[in-house]
């Protein structure tokens, strides 16, 4: 098969390698569609993979094409999306319903290989039916948005409560959509980004703020203040910010990942207790039982129309295109959001 690898730091070839044997409880999924992931970018440009070469790619869709031995036949020929992460089943978070904590985990497109190839093998476990009516390429978003969808289930949220989300990259474009669809009062984004800020407001958003054009503190002194603060760009500025913004009583989820130091001076740490506020964090996408609610309801959504996606896709690769969608995600200013490479394409 024809899969592309990453073989060191910054070199992504396309190959022929074999296609995966399956272990007796796998299946194997002939690839649509496969999104690049914000994770992704470092696996690529840093070299941040468990071993090279490896094939990235965990935001996938296709159709099964061959079962294990000890999965039914009548898997074959369904259309499905595949959970990437793999679970022991055993450990104490396991057993305690939260898979998401697991800590003997692995992950397709990291510890193992992924879908940037026409075929990827997944543990029946993982594997969900898609709907007739949604697409492979909305499907192929389906993994983002549960990250969206996760987060804000994590903490109680109320029909009407205002909500901030902070960055406008994929994943905060997720909690927009995420938001709406749950009956989300007034929504605000922030991003520095005005194509991105674009995007928030065709997916949900109320209201778009750019901090380089409109002083944060002081709008949100003259307006109302959201009772929840998702921060998902993982910048140092707005994890403070996510503190010193939220309202009264109000609840933060921490969602972007960390790259640099995180500086508090006193006065905005001290916030936290002034104000009463709810504090956590969101990993991944999952809960009990295995792969979670998360994923049938994300395509519930998809299938009624309640959230609508692909408006995130700003660009389709082929495999034949090699990293060149990784430089244009770099761009300064790069107005791309989702970017899927085409594989198997749509069924015809």
């Amino acid at each position: 098969m024809k899969a592309l690898a990453v073989e060191d730091k910054q070199i992504m070839r396309l190959c022929e390698t074999e296609i995966p044997e399956l272990k007796d409880k796998e299946v194997l999924v002939k690839v649509a569609y496969c999104g690049i992931c914000g994770s992704d970018l470092p696996r690529f440009f840093d070299g941040a993979v468990h071993n090279f070469p490896q094939i990235l790619g965990h935001e996938f869709s296709g159709t099964i094409v061959k079962a294990g031995k000890e999965v039914s036949e009548g898997r074959l020929g369904k259309r499905v999306i595949g959970a990437p992460l793999m679970v022991c089943g055993k450990c104490p978070s396991c057993r305690a319903g939260k898979p998401q904590l697991c800590e003997n985990y692995g992950f397709i497109g990291s510890h193992q290989p992924g879908a940037f190839a026409e075929y990827v093998a997944v543990p029946e476990e993982n594997i969900i039916e898609v709907p007739d009516q949604v697409s492979f390429k909305e499907a192929a978003l389906v993994e983002p948005f549960t990250v969206g969808l996760h987060a804000v289930e994590r903490l109680p949220f109320r029909a009407g409560e205002a909500a901030l989300i902070l960055g406008a990259g994929a994943i905060g474009l997720a909690v927009v959509a995420a938001l709406r669809a749950r009956g989300a009062g007034k929504i605000y984004v922030v991003d520095m980004n005005e194509q991105r800020l674009e995007f928030a407001a065709k997916i949900g958003a109320d209201v778009t703020l750019n901090p380089e054009k409109v002083k944060l503190e002081e709008y949100f002194r003259q307006n109302e203040k959201a009772g929840v603060v998702f921060e998902t760009a993982g910048h140092p500025i707005t994890q403070v910010q996510a503190i010193t913004l939220a309202g009264k009583g109000g609840k933060v989820i921490y969602v972007g990942t960390s790259h640099r130091d995180i500086t508090f001076r006193p006065q905005e740490f001290e916030q936290i207790f002034r104000k009463e506020l709810l504090i956590t964090g969101n990993m991944m996408s999952y809960s009990a039982p295995f792969p979670g609610y998360e994923w049938k309801t994300a395509l519930e959504y998809m299938e009624r129309g309640s959230v609508n996606l692909k408006e995130m896709i700003t660009g389709i690769y082929p495999l034949e295109a090699e990293a060149e969608p990784f430089w244009e995600l770099r761009k300064k200013d790069s107005g791309h959001i989702k970017i899927l490479y085409e594989i198997g394409g749509e069924e015809k």
